[in-house]
């Protein structure tokens, strides 16, 4: 079972790999006509980001810090459940 799981991640990793090329080959995911060279995946930067999604989408009466402390929780959990996992195989 072992050296099927190997081969089943070694050939996930290389899909993933030959994927990540070719959109990055492609362009895939840019705006053309916002040409930022590498930066251009980081949409933080593009002027006027705010038209192209609608901040008004997600409204919540839960306050931003609670949602902020819950993500932290989450993460907090979900690292020490790959810590268990990791010593547990």
């Amino acid at each position: 079972m072992r050296k099927y799981s190997k081969i089943i991640i070694g050939i996930i990793s290389v899909i993933t790999v030959l994927s990540a090329i070719y959109i990055m080959v492609n362009g895939l995911g840019l705006v053309d006509s916002l040409d930022f060279g590498a930066g251009a995946y980081y949409y933080a930067d593009i002027p006027g980001f705010e038209k192209y999604v609608n901040g008004d989408a997600y409204s919540s009466s839960t306050p931003m810090w609670v949602l902020i402390v819950l993500f932290l929780i989450w993460g907090a959990i979900m690292y020490k459940a790959w810590v268990w996992l990791d010593k547990k195989s």
